[in-house]
């Protein structure tokens, strides 16, 4: 898949919108990983992960923030999606679409076989500058989710907190679910972005973390 193209925003005398963080321009697949010692592109440019919980809304989370309908497959089916998707955006960074975690319905033998990509691949990438979990804001964390954190607090990876599906609760209940998984999270609410895939309700938002954490040095070699 290759998407290329060039956006403009209309000026105007008064204030109006704030300017888009990440406007894109080119967006290309460049393939999956499937095997921690099998093909992976050939690049330099910087990674960022996109990890969480099976059904949590991830494929609908990064069609909005790319501003494309089929960006990534939305599937019916949770914890069918078996490799890391991996695309060039803008030649500035390769965002990295990994594996659902903790489906009920998958194998404990297909669950083993998956950790270990999903792991190494965030452990062992020379490129890897950040990693944006994703959490449904309508569930308390699973025992798999805290094994992430734990496991991305454990890397010392640089890592931003989306809650999704933001529209299935109302206003209030947003505010006071987003402070309820700060609490249980351990988290200041300034390091969660509330997002919608439905209503692009946060997008900007997530997109302007994304590109400071991004501008931030390399994590592994920062003391």
């Amino acid at each position: 898949m290759s998407d290329s193209m060039s956006d403009t925003t209309d000026s105007t005398a008064n204030a109006g919108p704030r300017p888009d963080p990440l406007v894109i321009r080119h967006l290309e697949y460049l393939g999956p990983m499937a095997t921690l010692d099998g093909w992976r592109p050939e690049t330099t440019l910087p990674e960022v992960a996109f990890v969480g919980r099976s059904n949590v809304g991830k494929s609908t989370l990064l069609n909005k923030l790319m501003k494309r309908k089929a960006f990534a497959r939305v599937s019916n089916t949770p914890g069918r999606t078996r490799e890391i998707h991996l695309f060039n955006v803008n030649h500035h960074f390769v965002l990295a679409d990994l594996p659902g975690y903790g489906y009920a319905r998958i194998s404990k033998a297909r669950k083993a076989e998956w950790r270990p990509l999903i792991e190494g691949f965030l452990r062992d990438s020379v490129n890897m500058r950040g990693v944006v979990q994703l959490l449904d804001i309508r569930h308390d964390p699973t025992d798999d989710d805290f094994t992430m954190l734990d496991f991305l607090a454990e890397l010392g990876v640089p890592t931003i907190f989306a809650v999704t599906k933001v529209d299935k609760l109302k206003r209030h209940e947003v505010a006071a679910r987003v402070k309820a998984l700060s609490n249980q999270l351990g988290l200041d609410i300034d390091q969660i972005v509330p997002f919608s895939g439905q209503t692009g309700e946060g997008r900007d938002d997530l997109a302007q973390a994304l590109m400071e954490l991004l501008a931030l040095p390399d994590w592994r070699t920062t003391p």
